[in-house]
């Protein structure tokens, strides 16, 4: 049986560690397009842009978007993170509430999950 629960644990992290390279690489992207924007602006580069006041208002908005979304996307990371943490610590899997275990078909559904749903219907997680 602990064979099984470690080749699950492995599934597991491979998902999760998947899971984060594609964050990290929308982050990437999100980042290097917000990044093109702003150095054309800093540059003077102002050929693809008009003069016209709502296009310079709704190009601050889109890039204030793309920040948005960037910030969104990093903060999806740290419960990854967490959860990479507690497989390494052997703890994977257990409600960080109440002790018991998290149900695998949570686990499939949303592997950073770090409580069980008795405990996140409980206290209104």
């Amino acid at each position: 049986m602990e064979k099984a629960k470690k080749a699950q644990m492995e599934k597991f992290k491979t998902v999760l560690m998947e899971k984060r390279a594609r964050i990290l690489g929308d982050v990437q992207q999100l980042e290097r397009q917000t990044l093109l924007n702003n150095q054309r602006d800093s540059s003077g580069d102002l050929a693809d842009y008009s003069f016209h006041m709502a296009d310079v208002g709704s190009d601050a908005a889109e890039r204030e978007t793309m920040l948005g979304l960037v910030s969104s996307q990093q903060k999806m990371l740290e419960p990854i993170k967490k959860a990479l943490e507690r497989i390494d610590q052997g703890v994977y899997g257990t409600c960080e509430l109440c002790g018991s275990d998290i149900a695998k078909e949570r686990l499939d559904a949303l592997p950073e999950a770090i409580v069980c749903m008795k405990c996140m219907t409980k206290y209104n997680l």
